[in-house]
């Protein structure tokens, strides 16, 4: 996955909590009550993030997440008509997410954990599928790792040492 350094101070970031679990440890004295948050970050113009925060609040979660998703931020390429350079599926644990091309005027057509991701991502024409284990914390790393895992065709041709015609043809 390629992670480069982003300086979130200069993106407009919105924030998606795509989950919030009750989690209980049981002690002597009976139960401690935490909450887990899963949160999603993106600007809609290629760069996103997910972190996760736990507290015993829920806003302290939240806002733990928040901050967890923008040190996790991602790059992410956008084709000409907003959707993904070529079709992959990436897995995670047991829940692999299946990516594809999507011409335009199709939309996001994707669940609801993946679905988080992509619209903040900045795709607007783009396919998926959760293939796998259903659980939303893994299908939203799945879809992370699988963006990461992309490549531009210009990164492919300077790689081979071609050009970009000879990559698409």
């Amino acid at each position: 996955m390629k992670r480069t350094i982003i300086d979130a101070s200069q993106l407009e970031l919105t924030e998606k909590v795509v989950s919030i679990k009750r989690v209980t440890k049981v002690v002597k004295g009976g139960r401690n009550f935490r909450f887990a948050a899963l949160v999603v970050v993106g600007d809609g113009n290629g760069h996103v993030g997910t972190g996760l925060g736990k507290a015993t609040e829920i806003p302290e979660a939240i806002r733990k997440g928040k901050e967890d998703a923008i040190k996790k931020l991602i790059t992410v390429p956008l084709d000409e008509n907003q959707s993904i350079p070529h079709d992959l599926q990436a897995k995670f644990g047991s829940a692999s997410v299946l990516l594809k091309r999507a011409p335009e005027g199709t939309g996001i057509i994707a669940g609801g954990p993946a679905r988080a991701v992509l619209e903040l991502a900045g795709y607007k024409n783009i396919r998926t599928k959760s293939l796998g284990s259903n659980n939303k914390q893994n299908v939203v790393l799945a879809t992370i790792k699988g963006l990461g895992a992309l490549t531009t065709p210009e990164e492919v041709a300077k790689k081979r040492g071609k050009s970009v015609e000879e990559i698409l043809a």
